[in-house]
């Protein structure tokens, strides 16, 4: 018979079910934003790139991560510390018409993604369900408008991220097929680099929906949502009083969602890399196209292609879900802070109807450019290279908002960071300009 635990085993016993339970409680924004970052967009691009150049672009996935990382934790603690968004942080400290170019800048380019990613969700929807694609895009953008507006975006979010779990199909594939690791290790250690349009197009794309600006923006305003939610009220020059524990929180989850957002990318690349690219599959026309992919790991099933659609479509339509309310809050927060207006996701409808209007009209204008015929893929490969671009200048203030003691004091960015977070708007700047030269001086 096993003697009784004492006091100090049950403890120790308990000590580490306590750190999974802090570990799980501390994930909130940064997990968050690392699922939109894989949103339709995302979805597209990549696919788009492992079926053009195979695995010549897997090196993306694992040198974004210390750039990506950089720059999240960078906005999240300008949010945290500041108590206020990225676009409330440059009315303070800048000039008004750099403020407005921002503010323009973003809203220009989230309303775009918010219209490709409409698209993508209604064809991704109509390969289940054989319906008018108009239907399902009308069907989405009510869908995110009514539970944005609605309800809580961390609530129906806690949902929406179970059906993200079909981006798992994509590393199941590749572990069922004979892939050859060695080759893919080297490309992914190994840049590989191509000076023509097309690879540069497709790698600015990559950049873009990776770092993007919308994630910017989103994960500074929603750490104050944060802060308000664990009662940490402004206490100092109108700064919120915020424990240590709050920025290691932040760090963590920001790594889990970040991290994740690479892996996730790194699969879809090397799936449709061995699947599409190594069948002779060399372009995505439509979403069909993008889910042969999938088709490895469902062959045991009657009718394996409609399996594959059904897994791709749910994952689409998961992160669709998860990721437009992302682009249209994001927006909201911008526009509402350069106007003074009341704003957040914690207040009610009646109490900041400006922020909401934002969230409504910039997704009804998302929902219009699905109405000009504008093929879904290629406006989401689109989105994610305007993306790269308009991300540049952005990234160009967030580094000097970083390195700015007067702003940040105490919690401005360390050698690494500053580091780091140039790096990241260097390397973003040079894929541009590399992009633009080769459309204006082709060959």
């Amino acid at each position: 018979m096993m003697p009784p635990s004492t006091p100090d085993a049950q403890g120790a016993d308990d000590a580490p079910r306590a750190r999974v339970v802090r570990f799980l409680k501390s994930l909130g924004p940064g997990l968050i934003t690392g699922a939109a970052d894989d949103d339709p967009s995302g979805i597209a691009t990549y696919s788009q790139t492992g079926a053009q150049f195979g695995f010549g672009q897997l090196w993306t996935a694992l040198y974004q991560i210390p750039l990506l990382l950089a720059v999240q934790e960078c906005c999240g603690r300008i949010g945290a510390v500041t108590g206020k968004g990225l676009a409330g942080v440059i009315k303070e400290h800048y000039s008004r018409s750099i403020l407005i170019g921002v503010v323009l800048l973003v809203i220009v380019a989230n309303t775009i993604n918010i219209g490709a990613d409409i698209g993508a969700v209604a064809a991704a929807a109509r390969l289940v369900v054989d319906a008018p694609i108009w239907l399902f895009a009308l069907l989405t953008a009510a869908s995110v408008v009514s539970l944005e507006v609605f309800v809580s975006y961390q609530a129906y979010a806690k949902v929406l991220k179970w059906l993200a779990l079909a981006l798992l199909s994509y590393p199941a594939t590749a572990f069922m097929i004979a892939e050859p690791w060695g080759k893919i290790f080297l490309a992914t250690v190994i840049p590989h680099v191509e000076f023509t349009f097309g690879f540069l197009f497709i790698v600015t794309g990559v950049f873009g929906t990776t770092i993007s600006p919308y994630m910017f923006f989103w994960q500074a305003s929603e750490e104050i949502e944060e802060e308000i939610a664990l009662g940490l009220s402004p206490a100092v020059a109108g700064r919120p009083a915020i424990p240590p524990s709050f920025i290691r929180d932040m760090r963590v989850d920001t790594t889990v969602g970040m991290v994740s957002s690479e892996l996730a990318q790194w699969f879809i690349i090397i799936t449709t890399g061995s699947v599409l690219f190594g069948h002779g599959i060399g372009a995505i026309d439509t979403a069909a196209d993008a889910a042969k992919a999938l088709e490895p790991l469902v062959r045991s099933f009657p009718n394996s292609g409609q399996v594959a659609r059904d897994l791709f479509a749910v994952g689409v339509i998961g992160l669709g879900l998860l990721g437009i309310p992302v682009l249209a809050g994001s927006a909201a927060y911008a526009l509402a802070e350069a106007f003074s207006w009341k704003e957040g996701l914690s207040r009610k409808f009646a109490e900041a109807r400006g922020f909401y209007g934002v969230i409504i009209v910039s997704t009804g204008i998302g929902l219009l450019l699905n109405f000009v015929g504008i093929d879904p893929i290629k406006a989401l490969v689109f989105t994610a290279v305007f993306n790269g671009i308009a991300a540049v200048p952005l990234l160009y203030l967030i580094a000097r908002i970083n390195a700015d003691a007067g702003i940040l004091g105490a919690f401005r960015g360390g050698p690494m960071s500053r580091f780091f977070v140039w790096l990241t708007f260097g390397v973003m700047a040079l894929s541009a300009a590399a992009l633009l030269y080769t459309l204006a001086v082709p060959g």
